[in-house]
């Protein structure tokens, strides 16, 4: 079997067709999945997604394009959503220096609160870096100095030096579509760093569709591409490279049951 430990279940995007989607994805194999929160505010509606679907799970968190309109919300809250049974991570919250969509003040100090929530919570924390790899290694090697976390990088496409950074500090690598593209050697280079037993699968959905549905919508059954790409890249077998994702998956989402 295979977890998509991260897509957007609640996106506008799947709306008509989700009870499709989430039969898809287990055809596909992929049993279990994890929506990931953007917006405390509109947490209900993912948190019932999570609760109408046995096998999808999901987190509490701010977006860091989202970050300046939810600096009302302290730790405290993150961690107290957090106490559902179906929640089972943290975030995403992070630093995106691309689009910069909020002030990089504002992305810094959500980030900072998301770390608190998961230190407190023992959650993993669902990291977005995006050109930022120097701030967020720095505050990363800060935090993790006032007490460990769990982490976890997602859809990872950031350099080699993040990459060893989050995995000294105790961190996952989280492997999206970007893997499958023509232009992503670097990253199949770097992934081939990465100890086996840090290594994850995403899908993003809906974004970033990996070959041979680039340019398309994304969904949870497709995370079975990239899991073929990141075995050929370690040269690994099909049931290997899921064994190897599924087991990782639930040792940093521990909350999360097998099902």
């Amino acid at each position: 079997m295979l977890i998509d430990t991260h897509c957007h279940l609640d996106f506008p995007d799947f709306e008509a067709e989700l009870d499709a989607i989430i039969e898809r994805a287990g055809e596909a194999g992929v049993k279990q999945m994890v929506t990931i929160s953007t917006r405390v505010k509109r947490f209900e509606s993912i948190l019932a997604i999570a609760e109408k679907y046995p096998n999808v799970f999901c987190s509490v968190g701010t977006h860091p394009h989202n970050a300046d309109e939810e600096l009302d919300i302290i730790a405290e809250d993150l961690v107290r959503l957090s106490q559902h049974p179906k929640v089972v991570a943290i975030g995403e919250a992070g630093l995106d220096y691309f689009y910069d969509n909020a002030p990089r003040e504002a992305q810094a100090e959500g980030l900072r609160r998301h770390i608190e929530a998961a230190r407190a919570t023992g959650l993993p924390l669902v990291i977005h870096s995006r050109s930022a790899d120097q701030d967020m290694a720095a505050i990363l090697m800060e935090e993790t100095g006032k007490g460990a976390f769990p982490f976890l990088l997602h859809c990872f496409s950031s350099g080699p030096e993040l990459a060893r950074i989050g995995v000294e500090l105790g961190g996952y690598v989280s492997f999206s579509g970007i893997l499958t593209f023509p232009k992503s050697e670097e990253l199949r280079n770097i992934a081939k760093t990465v100890p086996r037993d840090r290594m994850i699968v995403e899908t993003d959905a809906p974004y970033l569709a990996p070959k041979p549905f680039r340019g398309k919508r994304n969904e949870p059954a497709f995370v079975a591409h990239t899991a073929d790409v990141l075995a050929e890249t370690i040269g690994v077998g099909r049931a290997e490279i899921e064994d190897i994702t599924t087991e990782n998956a639930f040792r940093i989402f521990s909350k999360m049951p097998r099902l």
